[in-house]
């Protein structure tokens, strides 16, 4: 393709790099990425991939922006309050960057539309903040063949994998999403806004790694980080054999909507 002269300006940052250079932001550009949630994590995520020039960026999310949600969901700004996140991140990803096509999906991710989403993107970014959303993610990838960023974030801590077909998958790693309201959110712990950002930006890179074909993938490796301390941590994995969705002797072949848990803190306050 050919790069206009403003264009050729406001990617010059990548081009100027050896591993990247004209041929690389092509990639970029021509590069199609599915952010699934306009949250903590999807919000850096999509303003830094629009900052790059990823020339489609999809976004689903069927919620609405709350006065809660701008101490770390940088994309969405206080007149944003009710309004839809999708639109919302939109509207500043066209005012940041207007090469960037944006596909909006006001709506949730299911085992009924998950594969006919997916299906048109190179990369999916695992942006949400429950368990059963992640487990069907990565179902929907593993058996769609495509790669995908894993984010998770809690109180300081955040970890982070990615997966392309013949690595580890999360299911490798986490057999099966825990019960109900065993494992804390990010409403009822609390996550300081800044770790959001430090992942999401994590995320990114990966990301534009991936489409460019640059450095190592945090493929067969578990990140994971405490912002208190600033310790990082990579831990090793590999396929499992035994694993449910990318094992020897599959059992989850279909797509499963597992049960979510609630909360409402405004609720929880009262009782």
């Amino acid at each position: 393709m050919d790069f206009s002269e403003d264009q050729i300006i406001r990617y010059s940052r990548h081009i100027l790099l050896q591993d990247v250079g004209v041929e690389g932001q092509e990639k970029i550009s021509n590069g199609k990425v599915l952010v699934v949630g306009a949250g903590g994590l999807g919000a850096p995520v999509a303003f830094y991939l629009a900052a790059a020039g990823v020339g489609t960026i999809g976004i689903i999310d069927g919620d609405v922006v709350d006065l809660s949600n701008l101490q770390r969901q940088i994309i969405h700004f206080t007149e944003d309050v009710n309004k839809p996140k999708v639109i919302s991140a939109k509207e500043k990803i066209n005012r940041l960057n207007p090469d960037v096509n944006v596909i909006t999906y006001q709506e949730l991710l299911t085992s009924e539309n998950a594969l006919a989403i997916i299906e048109d993107y190179d990369f999916i970014v695992d942006g949400t903040d429950n368990f059963p959303v992640k487990f069907l993610i990565n179902d929907a990838c593993v058996i769609a063949g495509k790669p995908f960023s894993h984010g998770g974030i809690l109180r300081f801590d955040g970890q982070t994998m990615t997966y392309v077909p013949g690595t580890a998958c999360y299911r490798c790693l986490f057999h099966s999403p825990p019960p109900p309201n065993a494992v804390p959110t990010c409403s009822q712990a609390g996550v300081l806004g800044a770790v959001a950002g430090m992942l999401g930006t994590i995320q990114a890179a990966e990301t534009l790694k991936y489409l460019t074909g640059v450095g190592e993938l945090l493929t067969n490796r578990l990140l994971s980080f405490n912002a208190k301390t600033m310790d990082f941590r990579t831990v090793g994995t590999r396929p499992s054999a035994k694993c449910p969705v990318c094992g020897s002797h599959p059992t989850v072949t279909q797509l499963i909507d597992y049960e979510q848990a609630v909360c409402d803190i405004s609720n929880r306050k009262k009782h």
